[in-house]
């Protein structure tokens, strides 16, 4: 039994770093979108083979979709890291503005992943776009728990989390317009004013 089990082939170990391949393929598809982005663009800005790229993901949609889920986790992560550390409606603020502070050049200008793939994929491929979108339906739930947190009744947190996910859909398109920093900021900062006349926590000061 040992001398069979010693006989079995052995695993073939990982030719290349996973996480680091799904990062490139993140950057490309999110720079490019789905529809432009070729396998031969993915195995060379992954470094990779296509048999590798094939044993490892599966096919380009597979890996869009794990590409995908990876963007809005990363999404939801920058929103729970600013809720921790800042009051409700600062964290709020600083998720929207967050691509006004260089925190990465290469990013800074393409938008949102969720967002461009639904403007990109709806009427051309439903399921994708769907799933970009319940994607961005949490991130708008999370908005409402903010809300909550900020003293806003239920009511009122649904529907102001309606409205800061159309402002943040906006706001990452029009990124994509390169506009001077003033130019995005002042429509964010003055949407804030307004949205914190209606959260009474609000009321006496910012947060």
């Amino acid at each position: 039994m040992d001398r069979a089990v010693n006989n079995l082939p052995m695993p073939r170990p990982t030719e290349f770093d996973t996480e680091r391949a799904l990062d490139r393929a993140l950057l490309l598809f999110w720079r490019k979108g789905y529809q432009a982005t070729s396998l031969a663009d993915l195995t060379e800005a992954m470094g990779i083979g296509r048999g590798s790229f094939y044993a490892a993901f599966g096919d380009k949609r597979a890996l869009f979709e794990a590409c995908l889920e990876r963007f809005a986790r990363r999404t939801r992560g920058i929103l729970l890291d600013a809720m921790r550390d800042r009051p409700p409606l600062d964290a709020l603020q600083f998720f929207l503005e967050r691509h006004l502070h260089g925190h990465d050049p290469r990013s800074a200008s393409l938008g949102c992943m969720l967002v461009n793939t639904v403007l990109e994929l709806a009427a051309v491929d439903d399921a994708l776009s769907e799933r970009a979108g319940r994607h961005l339906a949490d991130v708008q739930a999370l908005f409402e728990s903010c809300l909550a947190r900020a003293g806003c009744a239920p009511e009122r947190s649904r529907e102001l989390a309606a409205l800061l996910m159309l402002l943040n859909e906006g706001v990452r398109v029009s990124s994509r317009r390169r506009l001077a920093g003033p130019a995005q900021r002042d429509p964010i900062e003055a949407a804030f004013r307004l949205i914190r006349t209606q959260v009474p926590a609000a009321a006496g000061g910012r947060g």
